[in-house]
């Protein structure tokens, strides 16, 4: 089974690497320009002004790029492991790849279009991106469980499903927050309300 994609193992940690390095970099170019206080600025404010809006909105394009790939590593990964082992109908394996793909175009939304310039594109595309990130979780730790014990531990599915369940804890107060304010720009004086 392993032996059916040879050397995509490495596509998931450069995933992470990659887009810790977008998050990491734009900050560190934000904070040094004085476009945002270093004291947890929202993710999107590190990412608004040249010159890092535009290493922003590039580190993004491909850390999406690259969860693609991942998405589709994986819904491979599953369609072979259930060809043995029928435990997964291929319409949820299917569902699960469209629904972390919307993601990725959620991610691609929010890297092309700056907080600040189009403000409800950016937003649309920030809920589209965590709303279809925090499914596509939860949909891949379901059918981890349906896997086991041939194809899964139990620990890696307990690993998945919590992460699942503070993902979708996390989501809640992003929506409920987010909605009650309205972001027109970064720059506040003492006195604005």
């Amino acid at each position: 089974m392993l032996c059916c994609m040879p050397g995509v193992a490495f596509v998931p940690a450069l995933l992470v690497s990659w887009s810790s390095a977008a998050f990491i970099i734009s900050y560190v170019i934000a904070v040094l320009a004085g476009h945002v206080e270093p004291l947890v600025p929202y993710i999107s404010d590190t990412g608004t002004k040249p010159p890092e809006s535009g290493i922003f909105g590039f580190m993004i394009n491909i850390s999406a790029l690259l969860a693609v790939i991942t998405m589709c590593i994986r819904y491979l990964l599953i369609e072979k492991q259930n060809e043995s082992s029928h435990f997964i109908g291929s319409s949820c394996n299917m569902f699960s790849l469209c629904i972390g793909l919307m993601g990725c175009t959620g991610m691609g939304i929010v890297a092309t279009f700056q907080e600040l310039a189009v403000p409800s594109v950016h937003d649309i595309g920030a809920l589209v991106a965590f709303g279809s990130g925090v499914v596509y979780i939860t949909l891949q730790s379901i059918i981890s469980y349906k896997s086991c014990p041939q194809w899964n531990t139990y620990f890696v599915c307990h690993v998945r499903m919590a992460i699942s369940v503070i993902s979708c804890v996390a989501f809640i107060p992003m929506i409920v927050f987010a909605s009650r304010i309205s972001m027109t720009k970064i720059d506040w004086t003492p006195g604005e309300k």
